[in-house]
């Protein structure tokens, strides 16, 4: 609320005319006053009036005299800061904003401080350029706990010797958790740090530390914590941590025991995870022990860089005794709320070839587990071909298995990761089709839609088409289907096959004329497209065809297993005899002519 409020104000005088005599008023009273006033001039850009164009700022900035320790910053008490921004004239109102800015800073009032420092910048974007203003923003921020940010804020060249800005890395650099970087920039820091009162130096002392201790530096961070008092368990902690680094065990674990016993919540986690960590190191738990104590402790206390850090160390634990699961799963963890830095290419590549020997079909991994260990993994895959076999691989046994909505799910998923790569073609007749097979057409169109692009070659979009058209027979829209095939190399066979399973005699007869093999080319399928031409015939009475294909098939048939249905269903006869239809097409090859997409249009909808 503070923070609006300033907000408010700060952007109500840069709105207010250069001759608007409420620009020399007094301070309000409070600060609730001050918002109260402030509320007409803030909406001046709605009711026309123009906004004040405030003279650049960020070079004059630039060229004052750099803040290399804490006592540059500005000292101003909140009425006079307040007073001198009213007052201010349009020239002078950007400077009177730095100056409460830098007041607030060392005051340690760092959520303030940066939104005076965002009313400046939206009147001069160029102050992003000036060191001075990075600095302060790079200070705002770590107040607020924006490390990274902050980091950013404290990169410009101009700040990398600048003792206070060093200062201000430290911490930053502890807070994100690269505490080796932190200890970089002690040596740079000292000045600054030890420049400011014992009270104010604290903050800066802890990062210092434990860059300190993360470099093997542990007597130095000892003699830095003396600041400290010994019942100070934050200080404790890294007393801990300094004196297990040094070589002195046993006073480290005392240490951190006092830590977890007086501490608040997050001191006794980080306490209890180092000493879990130094317990290890002395082998006085075994590993096993070790991820026992960690996951307890990960089911008291989730986020930050404690659960990170017992993540690291648990999936460390684990490649150690090769357990494969459980490191699995910790790495699972780290990727999915942490994002690692650092090793993190190189432990991917590991879970990963993890991933793919449990997977593998001669693993022994039995299908529902392994089937699980995909799904509760599938983020940490290999993307592109590699990730396509080894979904590929896992699909064909749960489609083996008759398992086809698990199948289908696993595959979507490599498919949405795709995004618009043309290898989604392939895989998306893929899914569509196993979403045909779990009687659910409706997801097989879906999948086509959402995958459609106009990048695949024409085979691919024909293969789409072939399976779109099942999905719309298998809906009920037989016109749609019909349309669908429009131009695709078979669609006529896969049309008759449709009219075939309607029973729409004169259509199929029409479709399947196109298909009608050489008397030459009788293998089961091709045998199967004759005798269906010669139901759908005798069915309609269509003598004269019926006797023409007679005549151009009888050889053929009279050494194939068929020959007797094919004579049933062409001997001349002047009615329709259903008994003798009935018998031949139950001698008709079950081999589709369309080979799966007959099986497709067979499978029946739930």
């Amino acid at each position: 609320m503070r923070r609006l409020l300033i907000v408010a104000l700060l952007a109500s005088t840069a709105a207010a005319p250069p001759n608007d005599p409420t620009a020399d008023a007094a301070t309000p009273a409070d600060p609730a006053a001050a918002g109260t006033a402030a509320a007409p001039a803030t909406a001046a850009p709605e009711t026309g009036k123009a906004r004040v164009d405030l003279p650049p700022f960020a070079a004059v900035l630039a060229q004052m005299p750099t803040i290399t320790d804490s006592r540059a910053w500005p000292e101003l008490g909140e009425e006079e800061a307040w007073d001198a921004i009213i007052r201010a004239k349009p020239e002078g109102r950007q400077m009177a904003r730095w100056n409460y800015a830098g007041s607030l800073i060392r005051r340690g009032m760092g959520a303030q401080a940066l939104s005076v420092l965002e009313v400046m910048a939206q009147d001069d974007e160029d102050l992003a350029l000036a060191a001075p203003f990075q600095l302060a923003t790079g200070a705002a921020l770590v107040m607020i706990g924006h490390y990274k940010d902050a980091v950013e804020a404290l990169s410009l060249p101009e700040l990398e010797q600048n003792a206070e800005a060093c200062a201000w890395r430290v911490r930053a650099l502890a807070g994100t958790g690269d505490t080796a970087a932190a200890a970089r920039q002690i040596n740079c820091a000292v000045p600054a740090i030890n420049g400011r009162t014992p009270q104010d130096r604290k903050p800066f002392t802890l990062a210092a530390a434990r860059g300190a201790i993360a470099i093997g530096q542990g007597r130095p961070a000892i003699a830095w914590l003396k600041l400290f008092g010994e019942q100070d368990a934050q200080a404790n902690v890294l007393r801990g941590k300094a004196l297990l680094a040094s070589g002195d065990p046993a006073e480290g674990l005392f240490r951190l025991s006092r830590a977890e016993l007086s501490g608040a919540p997050e001191v006794r986690a980080e306490a209890k995870l180092a000493r879990i960590e130094g317990e290890l190191k002395l082998h006085r738990i075994d590993p096993k022990e070790g991820i026992k104590q960690l996951e307890a402790l990960r089911y008291g206390w989730r986020g930050g860089m404690i659960e990170q850090g017992a993540l690291r160390l648990e999936y460390q634990l684990a490649q150690a005794e090769n357990d494969h699961r459980s490191a699995l799963r910790s790495a699972a963890t780290l990727f999915r709320y942490f994002r690692p830095d650092g090793d993190s290419a190189a432990m991917l590549k590991q879970i990963q070839g993890w991933l793919a020997e449990m997977l593998a079909p001669d693993s022994g991994t039995p299908l529902p587990e392994a089937a699980g260990l995909y799904w509760d993994y599938k983020e940490l895959a290999p993307a592109g071909a590699e990730g396509d076999a080894l979904a590929l691989r896992l699909a064909a046994r749960l489609e083996d298995a008759g398992l086809y909505p698990r199948a289908a799910e696993l595959l979507q998923y490599q498919l949405l990761q795709r995004r618009q790569d043309v290898a989604q073609g392939p895989l998306s007749v893929k899914v569509a089709t196993l979403f045909i097979l779990s009687g659910d057409p409706v997801k097989a169109l879906d999948t086509l839609h959402a995958t459609e692009q106009a990048n695949y070659s024409d085979g691919m979009r024909f293969d789409r088409k072939r399976i779109e058209a099942v999905a719309l027979y298998k809906l009920g829209r037989e016109a749609a289907a019909m349309a669908a095939l429009d131009g695709v190399p078979g669609g006529a066979g896969v049309r008759s096959e449709i009219h075939w399973r309607t029973r729409n005699w004169g259509s199929f007869i029409t479709e399947n004329e196109a298909t009608l093999p050489s008397p030459g080319a009788l293998n089961a399928p091709n045998q199967a497209i004759v005798l269906r031409q010669a139901v759908a015939l005798a069915m309609l009475n269509q003598e004269a065809k019926l006797q023409a294909l007679r005549a151009r098939y009888a050889a053929a048939f009279k050494s194939l297993p068929s020959a007797q249905a094919f004579d049933l269903l062409t001997q001349p006869s002047t009615s329709i005899d259903p008994a003798r239809i009935s018998k031949a097409m139950a001698a008709i090859p079950a081999a589709s002519p369309t080979g799966m997409i007959g099986d497709l249009l067979d499978v029946t909808t739930s």
